[in-house]
């Protein structure tokens, strides 16, 4: 993963490089941009946090696996807080904008009703999975999702996403050495197991919506 991006712009940085050189202030502002900042669905995140895990374990880079996940956890959790209220404040002038063949406002009303009632598992699931990460608080913000009910899930979010990366890559540095060179393989992994769940519930949901029709007279 992070050779194909080496391949096509080779003066990007490679991941050891972001770790190494960005240190805990630039670990954090990474985290922090992914998950609150629209612009930010570019950046590494699960294979970041991995490699951080795997270059601590090898000793490669001088910081502290525990503060690293304190000061992760944070960046994550206030990430999402503020992609939070970026939707909450540019909702309500969609809300107030008038039904149009370009805009339906019935779609806006169904969203919201999706996220009051499922909402909560699913900004804990969209952690684990990139580019949604980064745009399921605006929308939830944006459906008006309590912030009460938006920030316990959240904060669970934040921690199992942080913790869970950082530490996957950590335990394999320490039982493997030298897996760090194949750091792209476990991410592809990772990201497949991530996924699996909402594909299986996917394909259930689109077999039950066949059964539903063949059985309507």
């Amino acid at each position: 993963m992070e050779h194909l991006f080496s391949l096509l712009l080779p003066q990007l940085p490679t991941l050891e490089e972001i770790v190494t050189w960005g240190g805990y202030i630039g670990l954090f502002l990474i985290v922090f941009a992914e998950t609150g900042l629209l612009i930010g669905f570019f950046l590494p995140g699960d294979s970041m946090l991995v490699t951080a895990g795997l270059l601590i374990a090898s000793g490669k880079v001088p910081m502290d696996i525990v503060w690293l996940n304190i000061l992760l956890c944070i960046a994550a959790i206030t990430g999402d807080a503020t992609g939070y209220w970026i939707g909450l404040r540019t909702g309500h002038a969609l809300y107030n904008r008038p039904q149009s063949r370009f805009f339906r406002r019935d779609h806006l009303l169904k969203t919201k009703e999706f996220y009051e009632r499922y909402g909560g598992i699913t900004i804990v699931l969209a952690r684990f999975m990139p580019f949604a990460r980064t745009f399921a608080p605006v929308v939830a913000g944006v459906a008006e999702m309590t912030y009460r009910r938006f920030a316990f899930f959240n904060i669970i979010g934040g921690i199992s996403w942080v913790v869970s990366m950082t530490l996957i890559g950590y335990f394999l540095g320490r039982l493997i050495p030298g897996i760090e060179k194949y750091v792209e393989y476990l991410i592809v992994g990772i990201v497949f197991i991530s996924v699996l769940p909402l594909v299986i519930k996917y394909l259930q949901h689109r077999a039950e919506q066949k059964k539903s029709r063949s059985t309507t007279p």
